[in-house]
Parts: C-alpha cells; sequence; structure tokens
C-alpha cells in the first residue's frame, strides 16, 4: 500500500468511521451473533448423521430442529438488524458528505471554478463520496466478520483433521496473494474512472446548457462525437477494472476447485480407512465452506471499499484545498461601511510571470462612480475582480475605509457588495424567487421598492402571473433586457455600499437600454460604484473614468477631460459613435 493510501484511509477512519464507533460496534456484535449462528448448522450436521440416525433418536432429532432453526432465527433477525442499522447510517452520512462538500466548494476562490467545469464538480460532489458506504455500511463491518468467521472455522477444521485443512489453506493463501495483487492495480483505474467520469458529465452539461448554439452551427454531429470519445474513454476503463475482478473471480473459482478435489480424494481416504466419520467428513465440507465463502466475499467487499477509497482520495484532494476566506489571515470583521476603496500599487497575475495588472492605484470615494473604459483584454475586468474581492492583489494592497481587504473576513465585507454582470445569473424558478435571492426574508414593501426602482414592474404587470411568473433555467424565458432589470432589482434589495457593475446595456435595444439606465441611476445613488463600460455614452456622468491599456491606467479624469485631452478615450469615443 502506497504512503497516499495509507494517509487516505487513516483519514477516512478517523473522519468516518471513528465518530459513528457505538453504531459500528454494534454492528460487529450483531454480525459476530450473525457468524456464530451461521457456525450451528454444520456442527449440528456431525451429530445428525454419527448420533441422531443411527440410534434412531427422535427426542435429539428435534432437540437438533430446534436449535437449528433459533440459529436460522438469529441469523435473519441480526440479518435485518445490520441492514437497517448500518446501511441506513451510511446512506445519512452520504447526504452529510454531499452537504459538506458542497459547502466547501463554495469556499473556494473564484479561479478554481474558472479552471474546473461545473458538470465535472458536480460529479465530485455527487458521485464521489458514494463509496463511504462501504466503509460504514455492511461493506467494512463484512469484512470483519467475515474474518471472524472464517478463523473460527479454521480452529474446528484443524480439530477436525489438521492435514486435510493445510491442503485447502495452500490454495486459498495463493487467492489471497492474487486478490491483494489485483487490488494495487485496481485502485488507479477506479481513481481515473471518476475522473473521466467527471469530464463525461461535465461536457454533457455544457452540451445541454449551449444546445442553442449548438443548434444554431449545426454541430450536433461534432458534440454527438465528442460525447462517444467520452463515453468509449470511460468503458474502456470499466474493461480494465472487468479484468482484474475477472482475474480474481476466475482464480478463485479454480483455486478453490482444486482443495475441493483434495478433501474429496482425503476425505474418501480417511474415511474408508476408518479415521474420519461421515459425520466429520460433512462437517467439515460444511465448515470449509464457511471459511472459503467469506474469504470469496472479501474479494467483492474488498473490490468495493478500493473503489470507495478511491473516491474519498479525491474528496481529500478537495477538502484539503485553501479556502478563500482564511480565517488565520482573514480576521477583521466589519460592520457599517463608508466604502472608499483605494489601489495602492496594485499588480496582478492570473499565471506566474505573466502579470495582467502593473502598479494600478487609484481612489474610488464614498457613493462615487468609477468607469472603467478600454479595449478587450485590457484589464477592466480583473480590476473589478480585485475590487469585489473575487481575485487578490500579487503585489500592492486594497483598502476599504483604510483597513487592508487582504485581511477582511469576506463575508462581512460581501453583505455590503452587489455584483450585476452583463449575463447575469437567474435561477429557474419565479421572478419573486430570484429577486428576493440575496435576503430571502425581505418584506413585501422591501420587494415591491425594489422592483419598483429597477423597473421590473414595467414587464411583470403585463404578465398573468405577475412575479410569480416561472422564468426557465438562467431565465430563458425572458428577454435580455428583462433579465437584466431582475439583475438590478436584486441588487437593489441587497441594499450594498459597493456595486461591481459589468454594464448591462452593451446588447440592448433602445427601449430596454433608457429603461435598464434609470434603474441604474436608482442602484448607484450615494454607493461606491465600480462600472466596465461597452457602451461610452453611458458613462458620461461618472464621477472618474480610467482609461485601461495592457494592464495599466493610461488615462484618468471626467468626460470632458477626457475629451478635451484628444487621447485614447477621445480615439474610443469618437469611433463608436461613427458606429
Amino acid at each position: 500500500m502506497s504512503k497516499k493510501e495509507k494517509v487516505s484511509f487513516a483519514w477516512a477512519f478517523k473522519e468516518f468511521i471513528w465518530p459513528r464507533r457505538k453504531i459500528v460496534s454494534i454492528g460487529l456484535i450483531l454480525i459476530i451473533l450473525k457468524s456464530l449462528a451461521g457456525l450451528v448448522i454444520p456442527l449440528q450436521a456431525k451429530t445428525l448423521i454419527d448420533d441422531v440416525v443411527p440410534n434412531k433418536d427422535m427426542s435429539g432429532l428435534y432437540t437438533l430442529i430446534i436449535i437449528v432453526v433459533g440459529a436460522l432465527l438469529i441469523q435473519a433477525v441480526t440479518s435485518f438488524s445490520l441492514t437497517r442499522l448500518l446501511s441506513v447510517e451510511a446512506q445519512h452520512l452520504i447526504s452529510l458528505l454531499r452537504a459538506k462538500v458542497q459547502r466547501k466548494l463554495l469556499k473556494l476562490p473564484i479561479n478554481f471554478f474558472d479552471n474546473n467545469k461545473s458538470g465535472a464538480l458536480v460529479s465530485r460532489v455527487m458521485t464521489d463520496v458514494e463509496g463511504v458506504r462501504n466503509l460504514v455500511g455492511t461493506g467494512l463491518v463484512q469484512l470483519i466478520g467475515g474474518s471472524i468467521t472464517a478463523i473460527l472455522s479454521f480452529v474446528w477444521l484443524l480439530k477436525i483433521n489438521a492435514t486435510m485443512t493445510f491442503v485447502v489453506l495452500v490454495p486459498v493463501l495463493i487467492f489471497a496473494v492474487v486478490m491483494l495483487k489485483a487490488f494495487g492495480v485496481i485502485r488507479p483505474i477506479f481513481k481515473a474512472r471518476g475522473k473521466i467520469n467527471a469530464e463525461v458529465t461535465g461536457r454533457l452539461t455544457e452540451t445541454l446548457n449551449g444546445v442553442r448554439v449548438i443548434k444554431g452551427f449545426n454541430a450536433e454531429e461534432q458534440e454527438n462525437k465528442t460525447f462517444e470519445e467520452g463515453v468509449d474513454k470511460l468503458f474502456q476503463n470499466v474493461k480494465k477494472s472487468l479484468t482484474a475482478t475477472a482475474i480474481i473471480t476466475s482464480s478463485s473459482t479454480f483455486l478453490i476447485g482444486l482443495a475441493s478435489a483434495g478433501i474429496m480424494g482425503l476425505g474418501g481416504y480417511y474415511i474408508m480407512g476408518g479415521s474420519m466419520t461421515l459425520g466429520d467428513f460433512v462437517q467439515f465440507t460444511l465448515l470449509l465452506g464457511f471459511m472459503v465463502a467469506p474469504i470469496v466475499q472479501m474479494s467483492n467487499i474488498g473490490s468495493q471499499l478500493t473503489e470507495a477509497m478511491a473516491g474519498l482520495d479525491r474528496t481529500q484532494e478537495l477538502m484539503n484545498m485553501t479556502e478563500e476566506d482564511d480565517p488565520e489571515k482573514r480576521t477583521i470583521v466589519l460592520e457599517d461601511i463608508k466604502g472608499d476603496i483605494i489601489f495602492d500599487n496594485v499588480s496582478f497575475s492570473y499565471e506566474e510571470n505573466k502579470e495582467v495588472l502593473h502598479n494600478i492605484s487609484l481612489k474610488a470615494s464614498s457613493g462615487s462612480v468609477t468607469a472603467l473604459v478600454g479595449s478587450s483584454g485590457s484589464g477592466k475586468s480583473t480590476i473589478a475582480g480585485l475590487a469585489a474581492t473575487f481575485l487578490n492583489p500579487v503585489e500592492g494592497k486594497i483598502t476599504l475605509d483604510g483597513i487592508d481587504l487582504a485581511r477582511v473576513n469576506l463575508n462581512s465585507f460581501r453583505k455590503h457588495l452587489a455584483v450585476v454582470l452583463q449575463d447575469d445569473f437567474l435561477y429557474e424558478g419565479t421572478i419573486r424567487e430570484n429577486i428576493l435571492f440575496p435576503r430571502p426574508d425581505a418584506t413585501e414593501e422591501e420587494l415591491l421598492a425594489a422592483v419598483k426602482g429597477a423597473y421590473v414592474n414595467e414587464f411583470t404587470d403585463r404578465f398573468d402571473d405577475g412575479l410569480e411568473t416561472v422564468i426557465g433555467e438562467r431565465g430563458v424565458k425572458l428577454s435580455g433586457g428583462q433579465r437584466q432589470r431582475i439583475s438590478i432589482a436584486r441588487a437593489l434589495l441587497a441594499d450594498p455600499k459597493v456595486i461591481i457593475l459589468d454594464e448591462a446595456t452593451s446588447n440592448l435595444d433602445t427601449e430596454s437600454e433608457s429603461y435598464i439606465q434609470k434603474s441604474l441611476g436608482v442602484l448607484m445613488q450615494d454607493r461606491t460604484t465600480f462600472v466596465i463600460a461597452h457602451r461610452l455614452s453611458t458613462i458620461q456622468k461618472a464621477d472618474q473614468i480610467l482609461v485601461i491599456e495592457d494592464g495599466n491606467i493610461v488615462e484618468q479624469g471626467k468626460h470632458d477631460e477626457l475629451i478635451a485631452k484628444k487621447g485614447r478615450y477621445f480615439d474610443l469615443y469618437t469611433y463608436q459613435s461613427r458606429i
């Protein structure tokens, strides 16, 4: 076993088994009772053949039947209790673990999500944790219970006939070695399967989300081919694991068959020689089943535990990732804020040695509007991301009311923040639910004020169900302008002090744009606002305009000042005016 696997099992034991030691202990007691009850039939078989039948002892026969039926009843009750107790607890643990992994996911920084497909992450939350049921459920307990049964049977077999027992033991030990080697091969295959499965799921999720684009470009066949390749990759992985499992199964059949042949030969020899009774032989054969069956069963359980550990390896990797809100560094909890934001010589890079922002210094006073303009890829969104604490400076610092944002508890800052993106995210549900998203407990008056402030009522009044209208996944049943106004209403309801606007008017018709402009005017009032401006006509009233090119602020000032300079802003503005 590699170091990583040991670490993983130790982590799994500490995390899942030890906190449930009472339930697992009861499970062990139940499985020991079940194992002991199972041994009653082979032990009573000798009595039946050697004593009861030859002596025609009817009283002994009745007693024997009562003992056997009692043992069967104990087996049935313990088997039911085991499933009820451990399987239910295992499913409960899966649900808790899924919630825990999802909670951890949402604490990870934005760049993690930029580098991972959403479908793949869904797979990590829903599928990777499933294997834990084999640790806390019946899997691990059966492994231990099976081991106890095998040891007890082995001791009794030695008592009946040591030579025959060792003849059986050699092929069983060879099988155990084959099994351990096979599991060493299978575990990486299972781990790779989780990744492939996540990739295929991720691609399928993207395909379903982008179905309009796929159909629009007549690209169905291309998508089918990509998905088929992913599915085939998954099949090849499964084929590998099935081959390893088949080796275990076939070797167990062959080796146990060899053992059986040896027993038949030796047993016949000993019975004919008079050193073994028929009852002894039957008892030996039945007990042998009790010793070998758990070992064969262990190969199946071992396979399940290997799959579980592979899934938990991936879960452990995720749980060990650094959260964005590091409690050791981010110790300052904000109450009320004014909203003065200062960038002091801030540099940033997404990859090492590839700076996208160079020594940016700016001041956004409380209640002011700062517009960021520039060509695509110039660094506007990166500055906005830094102001929203989605990104952290590589050099320099950003302060809020004189406090270094790198030391501020993110939850306490983001309570005062709202973000309105160009393609904003809406849930499948009603318009009311989407607006209430940041504050589900808001009063009806507060909700309606946000609705009016963002001019949402202008279109909901025309809908039969008004605010209760269901908008479909990502708001597909609404126009772009309607979706934007819902996003602005949501931001108004949050009542933030700092707003980041990836300006919402770039792809809208004139009527929608005029409504959006009015609603943005309401939203930006007395709030520190960063606007990523696509249409320069919309930012003429900004308190300051920053022209960003290649990660530098090349011009700074109000609209009229920058036009008078006849520099980069003048070029951009006159170019757009001509279009």
